[in-house]
């Protein structure tokens, strides 16, 4: 019979994380972490626990400490919503020249590049009734907001302004008439890309790509926008005036929570040239936005979604988009929350790579591609026959699968 451990004492803590951490082996260096596109939001690393339902649990952390924070794991690029590290009533103003100098300086201190910026438009009561609410004045302070975000991402050198339309829908049938609704949403973001274009040319750099953010559920209980595939038809709806600056930044659970495939959302994307960037993240179809970090739930799914990407040769930002859970401290958000996710997400693209490499998958695929050759082309009952035994390799395909991500493919297995 096992004896219960004594109590931990607090000063001993932090001690046995980062003994644990060293005990679990399979980190990588700092230095190999940085050559991978991975970008940390300020907003997932500043999370203080807090839920609808539940008080924070940690205590608040500042960007600077953020960037501090990043470089030392090793995530070389971050990012920020602009209400994350500038007050709503300083936005515009002198402080916000002020903040935007200090990331800068905290940005260069540590070797890191700004590579996004986003508009909070969901959290101020001013976007009760969306960015595209009726009233003008609500609509007109969502075109400056948009622009001002633009405007601070060319000051820090970001290439990606990404768009959640969080609130765009209604809680009642007949509050808003959708189509007017969704073209007063084209005006924002018709707004941003004109301000983008002439200030491009005021700071001498390439314009920002602009990419939408689909979510099925909350803050609104119908959402207008709410998948990547809604956001396809509306960049190619007609009602923006740069669609060729416009494109998706689809995130991982969005997809799944409503019940999609998210390899087969970010397929389509590739296949209309629109996937600029992408949110990575876990959790389980059919639940709330729970954003856990990636691979935690569904590592065989990740390891699908990142064999179809390293097959398309996807170069874009893979953006840090989850919640360090609300058991962890402060301290383990930057100790055991972000590292191990960025492990996780190396160590699955390599497995990408070892898939697409497989013999025995590519095997399999080119014989499912050249089919069994049937004597008559027209016959469908020898069609049929002809591919029969052949369809069972879709089957061998997934457990050549399982078999690289448990490592039983090099020889592992168990006693048992």
């Amino acid at each position: 019979m096992m004896l219960p451990m004594k109590p931990v004492p607090t000063d001993q803590q932090r001690a046995l994380i980062e003994r644990l951490m060293n005990a679990c082996g399979g980190g990588y260096s700092p230095g190999t972490r940085r050559k991978y596109y991975i970008t940390g939001p300020q907003w997932a690393a500043a999370y203080q626990g807090q839920a609808l339902f539940h008080a924070p649990t940690r205590q608040p952390i500042g960007f600077e400490d953020v960037i501090r924070e990043y470089d030392k794991i090793g995530i070389g690029h971050w990012c920020t919503h602009d209400t994350d590290v500038i007050p709503t009533e300083s936005l515009g103003k002198d402080e916000q020249a002020n903040i935007v100098e200090r990331i800068k300086n905290a940005l260069k201190e540590h070797g890191l590049e700004c590579s996004m910026v986003t508009t909070d438009t969901f959290f101020h009561a001013v976007w009760a009734a969306s960015p595209a609410a009726e009233a003008p004045e609500v609509r007109k302070y969502a075109a400056w907001r948009l622009g001002n975000t633009v405007k601070i991402g060319h000051e820090l050198g970001a290439k990606f302004a990404v768009y959640w339309p969080g609130s765009l829908g209604y809680y009642t049938q007949g509050a808003v008439e959708e189509t007017e609704t969704l073209r007063w949403y084209a005006d924002g973001l018709n707004a941003a890309c004109e301000a983008d274009i002439e200030l491009a040319k005021k700071y001498n750099r390439p314009t920002l790509k602009h990419c939408l953010e689909a979510k099925p559920f909350e803050p609104q209980a119908e959402i207008l926008l709410p998948t990547s595939d809604a956001m396809l038809a509306f960049i190619g709806s007609g009602l923006l005036k740069h669609p060729e600056m416009v494109g998706l930044n689809p995130e991982y659970l969005h997809e799944l929570m409503w019940g999609g495939a998210p390899r087969a959302a970010l397929a389509r994307a590739l296949l209309a040239g629109k996937l600029f960037h992408f949110d990575i993240n876990d959790g389980y179809r059919l639940k709330h936005d729970v954003d856990i970090a990636i691979g935690l739930v569904n590592p065989l799914d990740w390891l699908n979604v990142l064999v179809l990407l390293r097959s398309h040769k996807y170069n874009g930002p893979f953006n840090l988009d989850y919640k360090p859970p609300r058991t962890t401290s402060n301290h383990g958000v930057f100790a055991v929350s972000f590292p191990t996710a960025v492990d996780r997400f190396i160590t699955l693209w390599e497995m990408a790579g070892e898939v697409i490499s497989d013999p025995i998958i590519r095997e399999a695929t080119d014989a499912l591609k050249a089919g069994g050759g049937p004597a008559d082309p027209l016959d469908v009952e020898a069609i049929t026959a002809a591919n029969r035994e052949l369809l069972t390799l879709h089957e061998l395909i997934a457990h050549r699968m399982v078999q690289i991500l448990v490592g039983q493919h090099r020889g592992r297995t168990h006693s048992v």
